[in-house]
Parts: C-alpha cells; structure tokens; sequence
C-alpha cells in the first residue's frame, strides 16, 4: 500500500536506529523463544514523528512483531512503543484447545498409512472427522487470539480486528501477524494519545531476503497493513504528495460535507493532514457510488486541478452492473448518449427529463460482459457488466443513463434514488480509472483501481 505519510525524516530515525543496535546502546529483547523456521530472519524497524495538541513533536519507535522490545542504554525522549499484544495474553487466548488439538494430532499421525499401506474406508472416515474436529479447535484458538486486537483509530473510535475484518476480509481471518506489523502499533499508540502522525517509516533491518535489503524503506505491507489501515485512518490513500492525495472512496460516505452528515471524505483528509485547505475537493462521487477521488493539499493546486475539471481534460471511468441484459434490448456494445436533465424540484435531488431546460450529459458506454449476480437474499440473476465514460460531469449522469428510459431502461443494482436496493446491497457503481496532469510536475497521473463486485 501507499506510504499514509511522508516518510523521509522518520527514515532517518530508523536509520539510526540501526546503528544503536549495532554499537549496542539499543537492544532488540527477545521475549519469547525463537523459533527454528524464524531464527536469523529479520524485522521492521518503525518510527513516527507525530504533533500533540501543544504543537510539541513526539517520536515514536518500535519494531514488529510481538515477541522482541526495543530497549535503549541510553536517554531518550522517544517513546517504545509495546506490541498491542503480549506473548503471554496470546498463550492464555490458545491454551484452553491447546491439548486437545495436541491430542487430535497425535491420533491423526498414528492413522497416517506408512508407504505403501493403504487406509480402510472406515479408518479414512475416521481420520477425516478427526481432522474436521481439530480445524474447528484451531479455529476457535485463532479467533480469540485475533479478539485480543483492537485499534484506536483516527476518529476517536476503537475497533476490534474482526470487526474490521467482517468489513474488509468479507468475514475471513486475516493472515497471521496481523496487527503485529510497526505501522498499525505506532498509529494506535498516536491516536490513542491524541497524537497527529506527521511522518512516518518502515525500515527492514536483517539478513539480505529475496524481497528485502537491510537499511532499505518499504511501505506498509498490503497482505496484513492493507487491511488495518484504513479502517484506522478511514482512508484507502492511493497516493499522496505535497500537492494532492488520491484515494478509493468508500460506498455509503459523502465525498463533501453535507447539511446535516459532516462524516466525509473531505473532513477525514483534513484531520489526517492539518495543513490541508479548507476546501480541497475538485470532484464529487455520490454517497453511494464508490472509487477514485483526488483532493488538493494547497490553494494552488486546486485551482489548476479545477481548470482541469473544467476544461474536460481530466479522462473518467467507471464500471456498473446493470440489473438486467443489454443485449437482449437490442442495445450495441458501445455507442454514446446525450440525454438532458434538470433537478425535480418538488423531489429533490431527483433529476427529470427535461429536453428544453436540463443540462446535457453526454455518456459513452462498453458492454463488458453479462454474467450472474449472486443477490445478499440467496438468489441469482443476469446483470450486464458496463463501463462507463462520462464526458461531462452532471449530477446522477450514470445512473440515469442506466435507469431513464432516455438511456438503457435498466437501474444500476443498489440503486436507492432510480432503482431498488435490497438489504445488504449496496450502488454497483465503482469509479475505476482517473487521469490527469499534476498541477506542479506537470507530469500525467494515471490511477487504476478496480470495483470489489
């Protein structure tokens, strides 16, 4: 994933870091036994420079995973930040199935046929229902270790790994060492004390590995980070700078402030990043819509990025499922509309047909694909996948393009505003691709990401 925060003078202190415990006035305590598979393999070593509330800096320090402490031999302002969760905690979460899985194993191996033997069906049964039974001890011994993580997050609030987990994994475990990593122990201990992160590094410190060099940077890692971080920050950032920051905007949160809901993309940049503009939107999604946003940090970018919107020189796409077949209304695999629409005042924020006074929306389409849409209540229909490119920017463009009958004749799926949207369903509108000049550089940016339906 994107680093969430500039990383250059933190990396310095990593750096360092190193350096001490090489001369020794650093020490990595091990506090549990190593591991013949984990012996010689390296760690991350992690830092933050954060603000507090007095505008006084505070570093913060700490190396991944839970069994090793940085210990200093010397004065230091810096705070060690501790794993979220001690050895001991872990031991007591699994020691209650320990020896029942232990005993399970032992009657598993001694089914085990030695070679060229062969298991009767009985004894085949019989070890299958013995390893189903271990599965659902180690199961439950993994779930109430993953109970004893819970991260303070941006907001205020606090949130359990699985409950993140049952957002962001579809309801599955998260791989092993999740919450472990340096990155999710150093923004916890920030937020938890009211602490503004303002840079901050991930520095591999160990033997030379096939994907790492000791002494190098590297972001936090997308397979266990990626999960946690932005439940945490309540950002996914897809990119940042000094000028702007990219990120996928979650379904169901407003991209701006609005009269009575303040939650938004907007104000959650500006808490994370404090010298942000008070108005750094240069684009909108609806609430339901999901997908590419970028803001402006300063004044000036956001004029030119503006001008950019404006101009029609920034390239959009977006996909959609559109509940129904395509095909099967005679509609071409591509082609472009112009359909005119205007706000329904007695209905806002409807929009209306209206050829004389509405504003003109101009959408080209690609049929993708028609495929089976699995509904949250069980049952199965043919959708049409479709990408859509707007060449202007007007409220609700796509999804009436896929409803009115001016245009396809068929809602996006979830729609609430010109379609239906069952329980548990959500607007099958993603805005997947986005592309535009860099208002310093000059230099053309180019973000992918693809819809999670």
């Amino acid at each position: 994933m994107f680093p969430p925060f500039s990383q250059e003078r933190a990396q310095k202190i990593c750096l360092a870091m190193i350096r001490q415990i090489e001369e020794g006035s650093l020490v990595l305590e091990q506090v549990t036994q190593v591991s013949e598979e984990r012996a010689g393999i390296g760690i991350m070593l992690g830092a933050a420079i954060c603000v507090n509330a007095e505008g006084k800096e505070v570093v913060l320090k700490t190396a991944s995973g839970f069994s090793r402490n940085l210990v200093p031999r010397f004065e230091d302002t810096a705070i060690y930040v501790p794993p979220l969760v001690t050895p001991k905690e872990i031991e007591g979460a699994v020691a209650a199935n320990d020896d029942a899985i232990h005993a399970l194993t032992a009657r598993i191996d001694a089914l085990t046929p030695k070679k060229g033997e062969n298991l009767s069906p009985q004894a085949q049964a019989q070890k299958k229902a013995l390893m189903a039974e271990r599965l659902a001890l180690t199961q439950e011994s993994v779930a109430k270790v993953y109970d004893l993580y819970a991260f303070h997050c941006a907001d205020g609030s606090t949130r359990s790994l699985l409950d993140i987990c049952s957002e962001y994994c579809r309801g599955k475990y998260p791989p092993t060492g999740t919450g472990d990593c340096c990155a999710p122990k150093l923004l916890d201990y920030a937020f938890f004390h009211g602490l503004t992160p303002v840079s901050m590094c991930e520095v591999f410190y160990g033997r030379k590995t096939a994907h790492k060099v000791s002494g190098t940077a590297y972001p936090p890692c997308d397979d266990r980070c990626g999960l946690i971080l932005p439940a945490m920050l309540g950002l996914e950032i897809l990119y940042r700078d000094e000028d702007i920051i990219v990120v996928n905007k979650q379904s169901g949160l407003l991209s701006v402030p609005g009269k009575t809901e303040k939650d938004c993309i907007v104000n959650r940049v500006r808490r994370l990043f404090p010298q942000c503009i008070a108005q750094p939107a240069v684009h909108r999604l609806d609430m339901e819509t999901s997908g590419l946003l970028v803001l402006a940090f300063s004044k000036e970018a956001h004029r030119n990025l503006s001008r950019q919107f404006e101009a029609g020189t920034v390239e959009k796409a977006y996909v959609a499922l559109i509940d129904g077949v395509l095909p099967a209304k005679k509609i071409p695999d591509h082609g472009s509309m112009e359909l005119y629409f205007r706000v329904d005042l007695d209905n806002r924020p409807h929009q209306i047909w209206d050829e004389t006074y509405g504003k003109k929306a101009v959408t080209e389409w690609q049929v993708k694909d028609v495929e089976t849409y699995n509904a949250p209540d069980g049952s199965r229909r043919k959708v049409t996948r479709v990408d859509f490119f707007p060449r202007t920017g007007r409220t609700h463009q796509l999804r009436l393009a896929s409803a009115d009958s001016h245009g396809f004749g068929l809602p996006i799926i979830g729609d609430t505003l010109y379609g239906h949207c069952a329980p548990g369903e959500r607007l099958m509108l993603h805005a997947e691709f986005l592309s535009f000049t860099h208002p310093s550089s000059g230099k053309k940016m180019t973000f992918r990401c693809k819809a999670d339906f």
